[in-house]
């Protein structure tokens, strides 16, 4: 589950996110959504319990630093420009010890544009660590790229909104299709 600390409509006070934290049910990573943050944020996260995952510029070095262990880094494909999955293999190398988000950008936001990326990009870096694929998912293409990249797991936040709030129908139609897929995958290799 993610919360977003970052400037968005859908931002959350760090006092806020406490109560959301602990509602969490037990074996469910939450993580803090952040773009360019002070360490002191950071610190502040990390004493919620979240995992940081680091949206905006952050050099490697910066995310190893403040984070002190497992975060997500999320790395972008600028829409309009062409990439092949050798630049998705070097976004990738810059941040060894990350689990990667890619994800889409659009100027000067950082992911939440509701445009997706092309996913089989990188389906080379998902063989050999943990990738989320977020980027203009909904219900009814979901499918296309777990199928495509077979990633860890996958970021959705617009793609299940109605009027900018939770959809419950798009919601279980999202989760459904992600299942469906995940289990017809792992069937054709058995």
């Amino acid at each position: 589950m993610g919360i977003i600390f970052a400037e968005s409509p859908r931002r959350v006070t760090p006092a806020d996110a406490r109560a959301l934290v602990r509602s969490v049910p037990p074996f469910v990573a939450v993580v803090g959504v952040l773009v360019n943050p002070g360490p002191a944020l950071v610190a502040e996260i990390l004493a919620l319990g979240c995992v940081p995952q680091f949206s905006g510029d952050e050099t490697p070095e910066l995310c190893a630093a403040v984070a002190r262990g497992r975060y997500v880094k999320a790395l972008h494909f600028e829409g309009g420009a062409a990439y092949t999955a050798a630049d998705a293999e070097v976004m990738a190398g810059r941040y060894p010890e990350a689990d990667l988000l890619f994800d889409s950008r659009a100027g000067a936001l950082y992911g939440g544009t509701g445009t997706s990326f092309n996913w089989p990009l990188v389906e080379p870096v998902a063989r050999r660590r943990r990738v989320i694929v977020g980027g203009g998912l909904t219900p009814e293409n979901v499918a296309a790229a777990v199928a495509s990249v077979r990633p860890f797991g996958v970021d959705v936040r617009s793609g299940v909104e109605r009027d900018g709030v939770k959809d419950r129908l798009k919601m279980r139609a999202f989760v459904r299709a992600v299942r469906a897929t995940d289990l017809e995958k792992t069937l054709e290799k058995t």
